[in-house]
């Protein structure tokens, strides 16, 4: 299923290529800078009841951004972008549905099992999502954290998923080696994520036409949902209309 998205940079929604998010931003490569403002497309999704999607804060300054997107669509979307135990709460009664955490869990790039214990006993695993948003290193990929720039201890396979997957609700996972490129998903990681993942699972990066959501379902067995951000036509891209999405996701939804 199709499942939308909201990427906040300086306040902004905005569509930036994955690898170039860097904190100096002197190379950061940018797709597409919306006129609206971020309530306008969490009405969009509202209106045609498109659920669990999330909105992403890549960086600093996004705070006002995010709150204005949530109240537009109260428990409507996932909230990622600096989330910790002492804040997650905060973002849950702002109207986040359910936070999304990845660095917060990697203190000095290592994971801590205690924080995310901590994490889901603090607000329910329910209300809980885990990004573990990766690049590939050989025939691997690793969980990277902080805009993608740092890679961390944890390879993403079946054992990892499986620890993960007993203290949240939801996996998301950025492929961020080609995320914002339109150059076509990580099939690899796809069909990976089929065979290993056992709760709902969202994957991001690379998708560039409708064609995609088929390859999705067929490659994860139907258990990765997909998100389309650059080629979206809502988003400046020329690969997939919005309208081509909600119509798909209906006529799979019975399925």
């Amino acid at each position: 299923m199709f499942r939308p998205c909201i990427d906040l940079h300086n306040g902004q929604v905005k569509q930036i290529v994955g690898g170039s998010l860097r904190d100096d931003e002197q190379d950061l490569r940018t797709n597409f800078v919306a006129t609206q403002p971020p309530s306008y497309f969490a009405r969009l999704y509202r209106e045609h009841n498109l659920r669990g999607g999330h909105i992403i804060k890549l960086g600093p300054g996004n705070d006002e951004a995010a709150t204005e997107a949530l109240q537009a669509w109260p428990d409507g979307m996932h909230l990622g972008g600096g989330i910790t135990a002492e804040n997650a709460q905060s973002w849950l009664d702002a109207g986040a549905e359910k936070v999304i955490v990845t660095s917060y869990l990697f203190p000095g790039a290592k994971f801590s099992l205690e924080r995310l214990q901590d994490l889901a006993k603090r607000i329910g695993k329910d209300r809980l999502v885990v990004d573990v948003s990766c690049r590939r290193r050989g025939d691997k990929w690793v969980v990277a954290m902080n805009r993608w720039q740092d890679l961390t201890d944890m390879e993403v396979n079946q054992e990892s998923l499986d620890l993960l997957g007993e203290y949240c609700s939801e996996f998301l996972i950025h492929a961020a080696d080609v995320e914002g490129l339109c150059q076509g998903i990580d099939e690899d990681l796809v069909r990976s994520l089929g065979e290993w993942v056992r709760i709902p699972t969202t994957y991001a990066g690379g998708a560039r036409d409708i064609r995609d959501l088929e390859k999705v379902a067929e490659l994860s067995n139907g258990s990765v949902h997909l998100t389309f951000g650059s080629a979206l036509d809502i988003f400046g891209g020329k690969g997939v209309q919005l309208e081509e999405l909600i119509q798909w996701n209906k006529a799979h939804e019975s399925q």
